[in-house]
Parts: C-alpha cells; sequence; structure tokens
C-alpha cells in the first residue's frame, strides 16, 4: 500500500449524470490517485461500478472511508437520496447500501455542497462572508456558506438554483420541468444551444458544423468548449448566450441571498475564461438596483472539476472524525 502513514487517506466520489470520479485524497486536498468511467444507468448498476471503483483504489492505497458527492436531493441526514434528476436512485438509503458493499464507512452528500466545501477549505471560497458556489456540468448545482457552515434549508435539500424557470414552456428538463436554467446555462446546455445555431443558419467556417453533421451525437460540453478555445464562431456563440443566462440567474440568485463571493466550479465553470468576463457584465446589468448597490465577486474556480471528488474526501474525513467524537 502507498501513502504516507501519518496521513488519512479517504475517497471521494463524484458522481454526475454523464460520469463518476473517483480521487484518493490526503488531509491537504491532494488527490494522489483517480480513476473516471460514465455514469450507469441504473441504481444496481452505478452501485456496483463504486464498489468496483473503491476496490481497485484500494489495491493501492490505504484508504479509511469513502464520501460520494452525488447530484441529488438528501434528506437532512444525509442517509436517504430522495431523488436525483440524473440518476436512477429514488429513496434509497445510498450510504448504508455502499457501506455493506464496500466494507468500509460511506458517507454522502450533494455534489455542490462538496465543491463549496472543498473550495472553502482549500480553493477559491476561502475568505467568504455570504458565497455561493454554482457547480456547471452536466446541470446546475449549488452550494451556499453562510459564515463559514454550510446552509441546507429545512429539509435538507436547498439550494436547488439549477431548476428554476427561467423560460416558461421552454426546453424540457430531466427534472419534469420546462426551462429550467440549467437547460439554458450548462455543459448540457452547451451543446443543445450549438445544435440551435447550426439548425438556423449555415456554418461553413465551423467545425463543429462538420462534426455534427457526420455523427450528431460526438458534440459534448467538453468538445465546444475546446473549438471555442481555438476560435470557431459557433462554439463562441454559444459560450456568449450561455453568459447571458449565467449573468441573469446570478442576478436573481444576488437579489435573495445577496452573496459578497461567487465562485464558478464543476465542468464548464473549470472553462470560466471563455465567458466570466461577460458573465459579469450581465450580472451586473441584471441585479436589483444595478449601479446604487455593491456586486459580489465572481471568481473562477480553483480546484477545477476535481472540487466534487475533493470534498466528497472531506466529508468522509469529517465522517470519520464525528464517529471518533460520537457524534454519529
Amino acid at each position: 500500500m502507498a501513502g504516507r502513514a501519518s496521513d488519512v487517506l479517504t475517497v471521494g466520489i463524484d458522481i454526475g449524470g454523464t460520469s463518476v470520479r473517483a480521487s484518493v485524497v490526503d488531509a491537504q486536498g491532494r488527490r494522489l490517485d483517480t480513476l473516471r468511467t460514465a455514469t450507469p444507468p441504473t441504481a444496481e448498476s452505478l452501485e456496483h461500478c463504486l464498489q468496483r471503483l473503491v476496490a481497485e483504489l484500494r489495491d493501492r492505497w490505504a484508504v479509511a472511508a469513502v464520501g460520494l458527492a452525488i447530484a441529488g436531493f438528501l434528506t437532512p441526514d444525509r442517509q436517504t437520496v430522495r431523488f436525483a434528476p440524473h440518476l436512477a436512485w429514488r429513496e434509497a438509503r445510498v450510504p448504508e447500501i455502499m457501506t455493506e458493499l464496500i466494507g468500509l464507512p460511506v458517507f454522502a452528500e450533494h455534489d455542490a455542497n462538496s465543491a463549496a466545501l472543498a473550495e472553502l477549505q482549500f480553493g477559491a471560497a476561502a475568505g467568504g462572508h455570504n458565497t455561493l458556489v454554482l457547480s456547471i456540468g452536466t446541470g446546475i448545482g449549488a452550494g451556499m456558506i453562510q459564515d463559514g457552515r454550510i446552509y441546507r434549508g429545512s429539509f435538507g435539500v436547498a439550494p436547488e438554483f439549477g431548476h428554476l424557470t427561467v423560460v416558461p414552456n421552454g426546453r424540457p428538463c430531466s427534472c419534469g420541468k420546462r426551462g429550467c436554467w440549467e437547460r439554458y446555462c450548462s455543459g448540457t446546455a452547451l451543446v443543445d444551444t450549438v445544435l440551435e445555431l447550426l439548425a438556423a443558419q449555415d456554418n461553413p467556417r465551423s467545425v463543429l458544423a462538420a462534426e455534427s453533421e457526420a455523427d450528431p451525437g460526438s458534440l459534448t460540453g467538453r468538445r465546444v468548449a475546446a473549438a471555442a478555445a481555438d476560435g470557431d464562431p459557433v462554439a463562441i456563440a454559444a459560450y456568449q448566450d450561455l453568459a447571458r443566462w449565467l449573468g441573469y440567474g446570478l442576478g436573481m440568485i444576488a437579489d435573495v441571498f445577496d452573496p459578497d463571493l461567487i465562485v464558478l466550479a464543476g465542468g464548464v465553470g473549470a472553462a470560466s475564461s471563455l465567458f466570466l468576463d461577460d458573465a459579469r457584465e450581465h450580472y451586473a446589468a441584471a441585479i436589483t438596483g444595478s449601479g446604487h448597490r455593491r456586486l459580489a465577486r465572481i471568481r473562477g474556480t480553483q480546484l477545477g472539476d476535481a472540487a466534487g471528488t475533493i470534498g466528497a474526501a472531506e466529508v468522509a474525513r469529517q465522517g470519520l472524525a464525528a464517529q471518533a467524537a460520537g457524534g454519529q
């Protein structure tokens, strides 16, 4: 087994609608080993996928516990996944199931709260008073930090900003509603916007146009990001649209929460250099009382798309400490 005996090593697993990432993380928030795979479609296949990932990491590292960052609604005690728009779990006692399968203590947290915890402990959220960590990936997750503590709401599901309706009867969402914010401001939204732009007009200078025509299923948020960085006009236009929706949504959130710091995390958030300046302008224009109030600082993530796994590992580490102290 590798690793220093003085470190408590834990596994953090970020379970998103598109991919599952598992990392061995030390007490300083450093990832020592990472595995990644596609998200299985059923609850049973997902559980066995997690079991396999942890088993492979345990072959190489002496780990003490596992933390799960889950894109879904958890009960206040974080023992049950009630609903996950992009995953198959429904009213499932996931930590209990996975503890039995893996043979190690397993702790769960909302994926955006995990990212928020990681950014607070090791990244861009340090020093914020009222902080919003917005995790933009397959969808939108959000974590709110008030005076150094994660805000969960009365029933453990706050805040679900990604499913605020911004376009009545708009794009269908996997949550069952239409026009949700994440359907216009996420990795999947980028792909939808590109396809709409390509359908609306000819774009002979766009590499994405040729790729989409050859294989419509080849487009992903990562591919759009790479094309935008290379100057593809359709990809750039899609990011301009994302920036507009991001600024609009942040304006609404600021009117309610009034944060002093906003951190953009997640896979799309990690590419914030492509849209952050535009989003800041849209946010400043959308906020009520624009020009007559202080604006939140908006930062890109320091941890990139690693925030979910690092935060999940920290959740496991804190869970072990609570158990040792008799807190659970």
